[in-house]
C-alpha cells in the first residue's frame, strides 16, 4: 500500500512539473537561439557597430565663380586652388590684392619700407630698397588715383605653395601730370594656413619708370 502511495506521489509531483513548465513557456515565450547570455549587457560587445556617420566638416562647394575678366582657361587651376585652400575665393582675394597693390606702391614712393615686413618677400623688399637707393632715397611725389582694374591674369599651385598673379590697371598722379600704369604682381601663400596674408614675390610692369616699381622683382 505504501508502494502505491509513493506512486501516486511521483505522478502528481511530475504533472505539477508539467503544469509549471507550460505556464513559463506561456508567460516568457520561447527561446530563438539568438538572446543574449544573463550577464552579457555587462560585457564589452564584439560585435563591430559601424560607426555614426558625421555629416562633412564643411558643405559641399559648387563651381568656383570667377571674377569677371577672369579668363575661363584659369578655372581648373583655381579650382584645384580652393580645394586645397578652404579660405580662397577669387573676389576676396582680388580685394586684399588691390589694397596690398596700394600699400606696396605707397610705402615704396615714400622710401619707407617698414611697414611691408609681411607683406613682400625679403628679396622683393631688397630689390625695393636698391631701387630706393638709387634715387638718393628721394621722396616721390606719387598719388595713386584709383585702381580701375584688378584681374587674376595666372595661377599655380607648386606643391602646398599657392601663386597668384595679378594684372592692375590704375592711374597715378605724379609730377608730370596723371599717368596709367599696367603691373603684373605674383602673390604666394601656404595653402591651409591660418595666416590669411599673400606675400608679394615678383613684379613687373609695362613702363620702365622710376615712378613705378622696377621689373622683375623674383
Amino acid at each position: 500500500m505504501s508502494d502505491g502511495n509513493a506512486w501516486i506521489e511521483i505522478v502528481l509531483l511530475a504533472m505539477l512539473a508539467a503544469f509549471i513548465g507550460l505556464r513559463l513557456v506561456s508567460v516568457l515565450g520561447k527561446r530563438t537561439g539568438q538572446e543574449r547570455p544573463i550577464g552579457d549587457s555587462f560585457r564589452p560587445s564584439t560585435e563591430v557597430v559601424p560607426a555614426p556617420r558625421r555629416e562633412a566638416d564643411r558643405p559641399v562647394r559648387g563651381r568656383l565663380v570667377l571674377p569677371a575678366g577672369t579668363d575661363a582657361a584659369l578655372q581648373p587651376i583655381l579650382e584645384d586652388i580652393a580645394a586645397a585652400d578652404i579660405g580662397f575665393a577669387p573676389e576676396k582675394f582680388l580685394d586684399g590684392a588691390r589694397f596690398a597693390y596700394g600699400m606696396i606702391l605707397e610705402a615704396f614712393w615714400s622710401g619707407n619700407l617698414g611697414s611691408l615686413h609681411g607683406l613682400a618677400s625679403d628679396e622683393v623688399l631688397d630689390n625695393l630698397g636698391a631701387a630706393i637707393d638709387a634715387r638718393g632715397a628721394a621722396r616721390l611725389g606719387n598719388t595713386l588715383v584709383a585702381v580701375d582694374a584688378a584681374i587674376i591674369h595666372g595661377a599655380d599651385l607648386v606643391g602646398t605653395m599657392i601663386e597668384m598673379t595679378v594684372r592692375f590697371s590704375a592711374r597715378v598722379s605724379t609730377a608730370d601730370g596723371e599717368t596709367e600704369s599696367h603691373d603684373l604682381w605674383t602673390f604666394s601663400r601656404l595653402a591651409g594656413s591660418p595666416d590669411p596674408a599673400w606675400v608679394l614675390i615678383a613684379t613687373d610692369n609695362e613702363a620702365d619708370s622710376s615712378d613705378m616699381l622696377p621689373d622683375h622683382l623674383d
